[in-house]
C-alpha cells in the first residue's frame, strides 16, 4: 500500500497571531480573535475523527476569573479549528498515479535524449558540402553504441565523449597507437559491422588540435552533380587556352589583339612553342593521373585556364574520391609539378647547348633572365661571359618555350588553396599550417601584383576557383614517409627557385679588377 502525505506547502491559510510564540500553528486556514488569549507552544493529539484524520488543537491557557460565556466561546472557536481543517484538506493523492507519471517523464526524457544523439543529414567535414536528400538520414542511438563498444575499443581509440555533428558522430576520445594503424583496424571493424554504409574519418580537432573520430553515412558524401556535363566545360576551357598558347608565340598578334581575325594564318607561326608548352603541361597532368590511379584515387577532368600574359596557368583538376591520407596526397600532389619540371628543365637545358637552327633564334637582352633565379643561374652557368648587363643575346627559342613552361608549373606549386603547393603543403604540415600558408601566400601575390599583371590575374584565380578548402582525408593524422616528404620540399624549393628573381650581376669580377 502507497501512502502520500500533503507537504506543508498545501496549507496555504491566511493566519493571523497576536504573539510570535504560535508559530507552531502556522499554515491553517484559521483567524484568531483579537483578545487576551495566548497559544502555548505545546499541542495536544485529539482523537480520531469519523473520516480517519486526528484531530489537532491548540492548548489554550486560560487566564483567572473566566466565566461560562469565555468557555462556550472557546468551545466555538475549537469547533471553527476543526470546520476549517475540512475545509482544507488536500484531495487524496494515489500513490501508483505517481509512479506513472514519474515513468512518463522518465520515458518523455530518454525520448527527448535519444533525438538529441541522433544526428541528421548534411556533411561536417570540410570541401564537402551538404546533400540534398529526399529523406531525413539519422543514425539512431543504438548504431551510435555499437560505434562506442564494439568500433571503437581500448586498443584502437577510446571514446571519452560524443557529439551530433550534422551529417555523423563526432567522437572524442585517446588515440593508441599509431595513427594508421589504428585506423585501419576501426575501417575494419566498421566494414563488418555495417558494410559500406558508414565511412570513417580520423581528424585533428582544431579546437584542441587532438585526434577526433568522425563517422559519417555515405550517402551524404555522394559527389556533387553540375548542370552543364564537365567534359563540355573541360573542352570549351581547353579551346581557349589552345588559342591563348598560340597568341603567346606570336608577338606580332600581342601587340594588337583586334588584328588576330585579320591574320588568323600567323597562329601558324606560334603553332611549335605552343605544342612545347602544352606538352609540359600535358606531363604535368599525366603525372598526377597515372599516381592517382596506382593509390585507387578518382581525379575529375583537368579545366586549363587560359592566360593573356603566359598561355596558361595550367589547370584546375578536382579530386572526385575521397584520399585515405596524407601520404597519398602528398604523392598525387607533387606527381604533377615533378614530371612538369623534369620535363621543362631537360628541354631548357638543350635549349641552351643547341644553337637556333636559322642561326639567329630569339634575341634577347641579358637582363630577361634576371626574372628567375633557376633560369639564370643556368644561363650563367652555360653561357658564361657571354651574358652581359645590357647585352642583346641570341637563344634558342626552345628556352623560351621551356621556361614558359617551368613557370606554369611553379605558379600551381605556391602553396595555397587547392594548387598543387597548397595541397602539398596539407601533406606535409596539416590542415592548420595549410590554412596559414594560404593566407600568407595571397597577401605575397597581392603585394606583387601591384609590379606584375600576372601575379594579379592569378590571385584572383586563387581567390574565386582555388581557395579551398581541400577536401577532407580519412585518415589526416598519419604523417607521410620522408621520402616523400623530400619530395613535397623539392616541388615547394623549386617553384621557389622559378618565381625569385636573379638578383646577381651577369658581370665577370675578375675579368673587370684589371
Amino acid at each position: 500500500m502507497n501512502l502520500s502525505l500533503p507537504s506543508p506547502s498545501t496549507f496555504r491559510g491566511s493566519l493571523v497571531v497576536p504573539i510570535s510564540h504560535c508559530t507552531s500553528c502556522f499554515q491553517f486556514n484559521l483567524r484568531f480573535h483579537r483578545s487576551n488569549r495566548f497559544c502555548n507552544s505545546r499541542w495536544s493529539s485529539g482523537k480520531l475523527s469519523r473520516t480517519g484524520r486526528r484531530r489537532i488543537a491548540c492548548s489554550v491557557t486560560e487566564p483567572d476569573g473566566d466565566n461560562q460565556e469565555e468557555k462556550e466561546h472557546k468551545n466555538e472557536e475549537t469547533q471553527s479549528l476543526e470546520d476549517s481543517f475540512e475545509q482544507s484538506k488536500p484531495p487524496p493523492v494515489d500513490g501508483e498515479q505517481i509512479n506513472k507519471s514519474s515513468d512518463e517523464n522518465t520515458q518523455q526524457n530518454d525520448t527527448q535524449n535519444m533525438d538529441n544523439i541522433e544526428v541528421v543529414s548534411g556533411s561536417p567535414l570540410p570541401g564537402v558540402k551538404p546533400q540534398q536528400l529526399d529523406n531525413v538520414i539519422k543514425i539512431p542511438k543504438e548504431t551510435i553504441e555499437i560505434f562506442k563498444n564494439q568500433v571503437f575499443g581500448f586498443d584502437t581509440f577510446f571514446v571519452t565523449s560524443q557529439d551530433p555533428y550534422e551529417g555523423g558522430v563526432l567522437f572524442k576520445g585517446n588515440l593508441r597507437g599509431q595513427a594508421s594503424k589504428s585506423y585501419d583496424k576501426i575501417s575494419k571493424r566498421l566494414q563488418d559491422k555495417f558494410g559500406d554504409e558508414y565511412r570513417l574519418f580520423l581528424l585533428v580537432n582544431p579546437e584542441d588540435d587532438k585526434p577526433v573520430a568522425v563517422v559519417v553515412p555515405r550517402t551524404t558524401l555522394q559527389p556533387e552533380t553540375t548542370a552543364v556535363p564537365e567534359w563540355f566545360a573541360a573542352g570549351s576551357f581547353g579551346l581557349v587556352t589552345l588559342f591563348t598558347l598560340l597568341l603567346r608565340n606570336v608577338p606580332d598578334l600581342q601587340s594588337n589583339l583586334l588584328s588576330t581575325y585579320d591574320n588568323l594564318n600567323l597562329l601558324k607561326d606560334g603553332l611549335p612553342g605552343a605544342l612545347v608548352t602544352a606538352l609540359v603541361l600535358g606531363v604535368h597532368e599525366l603525372g598526377h593521373f597515372l599516381v592517382a590511379q596506382n593509390t585507387g584515387v578518382k581525379l575529375g577532368i583537368p579545366y586549363f585556364i587560359p592566360s593573356w600574359q603566359i598561355g596558361s596557368f595550367g589547370s584546375i583538376t578536382r579530386i572526385r574520391s575521397i584520399v585515405s591520407n596524407r601520404e597519398d596526397l602528398l604523392k598525387i600532389a607533387a606527381a604533377g609539378p615533378i614530371a612538369g619540371f623534369t620535363l621543362g628543365l631537360v628541354l631548357l637545358l638543350i635549349g641552351f647547348v643547341i644553337p637556333p637552327s636559322d642561326g639567329i633564334g630569339v634575341v634577347v637582352d641579358a637582363s630577361v633572365f634576371h626574372e628567375s633565379f633557376l633560369a639564370g643561374g643556368i644561363a650563367k652557368l652555360l653561357l658564361g661571359n657571354v651574358l652581359k648587363e645590357g647585352t642583346p643575346i641570341s637563344v634558342n627559342p626552345l628556352v623560351i618555350w621551356a621556361w614558359a613552361g617551368l613557370l606554369i608549373n611553379a605558379i600551381n606549386s605556391i602553396p595555397a588553396g587547392e594548387l598543387d603547393g597548397g595541397r602539398i603543403s596539407f601533406a606535409l604540415w596539416g590542415r592548420k599550417a595549410s590554412i596559414r600558408f594560404t593566407g600568407f601566400s595571397i597577401v605575397l601575390l597581392g603585394l606583387s601584383s601591384l609590379l606584375n599583371d600576372v601575379a594579379f590575374y592569378w590571385v584572383v584565380v586563387i581567390f574565386f576557383l582555388q581557395r579551398g578548402p581541400i577536401a577532407p582525408l580519412s585518415d589526416e593524422i598519419s604523417e607521410p614517409d620522408d621520402k616523400y616528404v623530400a619530395l613535397g620540399v623539392t616541388v615547394l624549393l623549386l617553384g621557389l627557385l622559378v618565381c625569385l628573381p636573379y638578383p646577381f650581376p651577369f658581370i665577370d669580377e675578375t675579368l673587370t679588377t684589371f
